[in-house]
């Protein structure tokens, strides 16, 4: 999944997409470098970051949308907001990513189960103007599959086919650096909840426990594109351990990172 931010303060870009043109460009690009799906966002959700209205959201996401699913991207819309998932899906998006798994807008999951699309429910405590005050934990992977449990609750009582339900932990919402390592290491059992095994999609890319974990001497963390190589890691890392998608912000040597990751678990199946 490629990465199209069209706002001016995402955390990983600092605003490169910001505009129609240059994020419709740069979504056909991410397709021929190998992306399966296009995630486009108008709203950014790192940390300390506060809302943008409906109508600005809609006015940077709308063309861009139309623009790539008119030309056959498969697009997955990045959105809290039902009625701008819903302008989406009608201009040819295939996928709802909602960080808020629901919680965000109330009408969300039921629109989805209308429109019966698949749905990301992803991990989240709170909005990020304060998310990192509830990012308090006693044992993470356990409260985040109970809680992820009680959305997938909520959601398949709306109306949502839970076969369209794709799981999403969440890794810097509502996380501490330290608390992403134990989700990543534990993407089998964060799938497999309430007797059912779900699709489980990772977003590490460019997060910042990856930037402090490459720190410098001085204890500077690695920029955010300087830190696309240990993404490359992840990827591979979470392909081998079965994660369905990993959504990244370059996707070349992801893709490669997945394909080699896909041989190893074929070979791995094989008999010797």
């Amino acid at each position: 999944m490629g990465v199209v931010n069209v706002t001016p303060d995402s955390f990983s870009d600092g605003g490169r997409w910001f505009g129609a043109d240059v994020a419709i460009k740069h979504g056909l690009d991410l397709v021929a470098q190998g992306a399966d799906l296009v995630d486009v966002g108008g709203e950014s959700t790192r940390p300390g970051a506060q809302r943008v209205s409906e109508e600005e959201e809609l006015r940077r996401i709308g063309p861009v949308v139309t623009e790539l699913a008119g030309a056959g991207v498969p697009v997955s819309i990045d959105t809290m907001r039902a009625a701008v998932a819903e302008f989406a899906l009608d201009a040819g998006a295939v996928l709802v990513n909602d960080v808020s798994g629901g919680l965000a807008d109330p009408h969300m999951p039921r629109l989805v189960a209308v429109a019966g699309v698949s749905y990301v429910v992803v991990h989240w405590r709170g909005h990020s103007r304060d998310m990192y005050s509830r990012a308090v934990y006693a044992d993470v992977v356990s409260e985040v599959r109970d809680e992820l449990t009680a959305r997938i609750d909520a959601v398949v009582a709306a109306g949502v086919d839970p076969d369209r339900i794709v799981l999403d932990p969440g890794l810097g919402f509502g996380k501490r650096p330290d608390h992403n390592w134990p989700l990543l290491t534990h993407l089998a059992g964060l799938g497999r909840l309430g007797g059912r095994t779900f699709p489980v999609l990772v977003g590490a890319s460019r997060k910042r426990f990856l930037g402090l974990l490459l720190a410098g001497p001085d204890g500077t963390p690695r920029s955010f594109d300087g830190s696309d190589a240990a993404t490359v890691a992840i990827s591979a890392l979470a392909a081998t351990a079965g994660a369905w998608c990993v959504r990244v912000h370059q996707v070349p040597a992801n893709a490669d990172a997945v394909r080699v990751a896909a041989a190893w678990r074929d070979s791995s199946a094989s008999p010797a």
